[in-house]
């Protein structure tokens, strides 16, 4: 048997049997390894809505087998016809391919309680029905010629436009998948990059050869059998990679959060890239020397390069030995303390959530400690538990599997309470510790103690982070010993600064609620001793139709009052709305104190300058002309005025309310003028300002307020002219 249909029919068996050995451990998982995720696979499954990546990855090997089987026939084949026909079948089947390994780039360990974005299901169904509509449509067209080339004298097929077309699809379908991969690996931290970095690494072999040989196939306008051979060759070896992967326990259980950024400094798309340029400049070459029999062995020599490169750049190993080599021989601290400290500032600046904070840190310290295994447990209010919060390396279901019990929490937070440092949680002889090992396990038992680091703050204890399963085994050193507290006492800081601005936002709403309560009820109270006086006396005078008539005329204004109330609080739900026109502020002024009812005591003084049209909704400036005119009024005394002016100063149209009453003293305007249920009234809710305000500063205006106790009180609204 030749070499390309023996290595066709092993690829072909090996993709088969990946295909078949996955699906059989959806259901009957074996005791050890990925073989072994078992029940912890299936619960997670349920959380996340079901299976998808493990089922798109068996279609997608399943498929990749068939496609082998037809590379074999054709391969095989005696007559051109025979080989054409197989040939014909191997691209019909390799048309289903792209859609589903894109599908499967897009799900495989990524958090699927996220909705996919729009634009990737387009792409996702421009991937599918692209290559069914080119087989369907074209399929006489795929193949316009088949021959033989020396010195092999293996078949070569010319490709038609529809050929080309799938070629096309194919590569740019690859270099998505490999983006997605990579997205995803780099996403990924601790463990969860252990768990998914072979199988990455076999499906990226898989597709940069696949992306190679389409490459080829459109430089050439043919698809030879040694390219096939070429393909047949990775695929044994992705299936190989692959079952290492497989071997490792909750593979398909990981979730990591790739960036929405997609295209974002992305090694696939730079080595995809350089790579293309490189090939199509050794083609062009080629040409204009007459012809190169050698290019295609010089393009995959550049394409072993690439990948060697990329390998490098990705791998944690060869970063550490950097690092350690730069640290060693040229005499720098093990640490660039500076820049560590700058990158966990930045990274934990806006974290204003527990989960958010914890998920970023986990990463962080991972990231800096080379720690596969990096865990934080938050303790609870009344420091009786220790709560899962994020881990590098478990997930919330093995998490809650693993909680400490409350009687062996309370022990740890005690024993940390009182002791703020790091502490090697495997030389430890103390309970605690051993109790604290049961719940945060180690992956690998050969690579180096587990430590422990309390977060502490304010004299308590917030929470626990370990630390373990270090790259190459490498133990932890007196600086790694002293970064990790500084660390966590960052760390900890963060996570007191977040619990006590919850709390300070819980009591601000409550002392809102109490306010809004005690206005409510008191005038409630008022309200109900008025009905409650009608109704004693209803019997006795109920004959009285002056009495009948008073009774009604209070009922009537009793509902009024109750309606009135009910609107004001309304204002503090509702979300504003404006309708902005080109409006004349004097006329407004002048129909808004039309409703103005003047008393004995209050002298209303109006001076309206001619002032350029402003943009407002005519109704809301109504009420704030309305509202600061009878804030005013309940501010007088006797012989009390009011002025109400309009002006224009400095590009702004200006409304001045002035009175002479008794005026404010600078706390309350600092701190309670425009909060909702502050207010110096007998009967006021403290929601005038407040609505006041928001109108204003929704037409991108301000108010400014000018007052002294005894000698009155000045309001400004400043429009923008329109």
């Amino acid at each position: 048997m030749d070499p390309p249909v023996l290595l066709a029919w092993l690829s072909a068996s090996f993709a088969a049997a990946t295909a078949l050995v996955t699906g059989l451990l959806e259901h009957h998982p074996r005791p050890s390894g990925f073989l072994a995720a078992g029940r912890e696979a299936r619960d997670y499954k349920r959380c996340e809505g079901g299976a998808g990546p493990h089922w798109l990855f068996v279609a997608g090997m399943a498929v990749l087998a068939v496609e082998g089987v037809f590379t074999g026939l054709s391969a095989a084949a005696v007559l051109p016809d025979r080989a054409a026909y197989w040939q014909t079948w191997r691209l019909s089947t390799w048309a289903c391919l792209p859609g589903i390994w894109l599908w499967f780039s897009l799900s495989y360990a990524r958090d699927r309680s996220r909705k996919r974005r729009l634009g990737w299901r387009i792409v996702l169904a421009g991937i599918f029905l692209a290559p069914a509509s080119l087989v369907v449509l074209f399929r006489r067209g795929l193949l316009v010629s088949v021959g033989q080339a020396p010195p092999s004298y293996q078949w070569v097929f010319g490709l038609g436009l529809p050929g080309m077309g799938l070629e096309m699809v194919f590569l740019l379908s690859a270099l998505l998948v490999l983006m997605n991969l990579e997205q995803t690996f780099r996403a990924s931290v601790g463990t969860m990059r252990w768990r998914i970095k072979f199988l990455i690494l076999g499906l990226g072999l898989l597709f940069v050869v696949r992306a190679h040989t389409s490459i080829q196939a459109l430089l050439f306008r043919a698809s030879s059998c040694s390219l096939q051979t070429l393909a047949s060759g990775a695929l044994l070896l992705a299936c190989l990679v692959t079952a290492r992967s497989l071997l490792r326990i909750g593979h398909f259980e990981v979730s990591v959060y790739p960036s929405q950024a997609l295209l974002h400094s992305s090694l696939t798309v730079l080595l995809a890239g350089i790579y293309l340029i490189v090939v199509g400049v050794l083609a062009k070459v080629a040409v204009l020397l007459g012809g190169d029999t050698s290019l295609p062995l010089k393009a995959f020599v550049v394409l072993v390069a690439m990948v060697l490169l990329a390998t490098l750049l990705l791998s944690d190993h060869v970063r550490l030995l950097l690092k350690r080599l730069v640290s060693r021989h040229f005499q720098r601290p093990l640490h660039d303390y500076p820049s560590v400290w700058r990158t966990f500032a930045r990274g934990t600046a806006r974290r204003v959530e527990e989960s958010d904070l914890c998920a970023t840190l986990v990463k962080l310290v991972s990231e800096v400690f080379q720690a596969l295994s990096v865990t934080i447990c938050l303790a609870d209010e009344r420091k009786k538990r220790l709560l899962f919060a994020a881990s590098t390396s478990l997930s919330e279901a093995k998490a809650a599997r693993l909680n400490l019990d409350p009687e062996d929490a309370a022990q740890v937070i005690g024993a940390l309470s009182s002791h703020p440092e790091p502490t090697d949680l495997d030389a430890s002889k103390e309970v605690w510790a051993s109790a604290l090992r049961r719940a945060h396990p180690e992956e690998f038992p050969r690579a180096g103690h587990r430590v422990c680091v309390p977060l502490c703050a304010g004299g308590e204890l917030l929470g626990v982070m370990t630390v373990g399963d270090r790259v190459d085994d490498a133990p932890l050193s007196v600086q790694d010993f002293d970064l990790l507290q500084s660390v966590g006492d960052q760390a900890a800081t963060s996570l007191l600064n977040i619990q006590l601005s919850r709390r300070l936002v819980q009591a601000k709403q409550i002392e809102a609620f109490q306010a809004m309560s005690a206005f409510f009820v008191h005038d409630l109270k008022n309200t109900t001793s008025t009905l409650s006086l009608m109704l004693k006396n209803l019997p006795v005078h109920y004959q009285d139709p002056q009495f009948r008539e008073e009774t009604l005329r209070g009922i009537s204004q009793t509902v009024s009052h109750i309606n009135d109330l009910i609107s004001r609080l309304s204002l503090l739900r509702n979300e504003l709305s404006i309708q902005p026109v080109a409006s004349d502020l004097n006329q407004l002024v002048t129909s808004a104190l039309e409703a103005w009812q003047p008393t004995p005591q209050a002298e209303l003084v109006t001076q309206l300058r001619p002032v350029p049209n402003v943009m407002v909704d005519p109704a809301q400036i109504r009420k704030v002309v309305l509202n600061l005119v009878l804030n005013a009024r309940e501010a007088l005394s006797a012989n009390g005025q009011i002025r109400v002016e309009t002006s224009q100063q400095n590009g702004w149209v200006v409304l001045a309310v002035l009175d002479n009453g008794c005026g404010m003293n600078a706390d309350f305007m600092e701190h309670s003028l425009f909060r909702p249920f502050q207010t110096t009234k007998k009967n006021g809710l403290g929601i005038g300002m407040f609505h006041c305000k928001a109108i204003v500063e929704a037409h991108r205006g301000h108010i400014e307020v000018q007052s002294e106790p005894g000698k009155g009180t000045a309001f400004r609204v400043l429009l923008p002219r329109a």
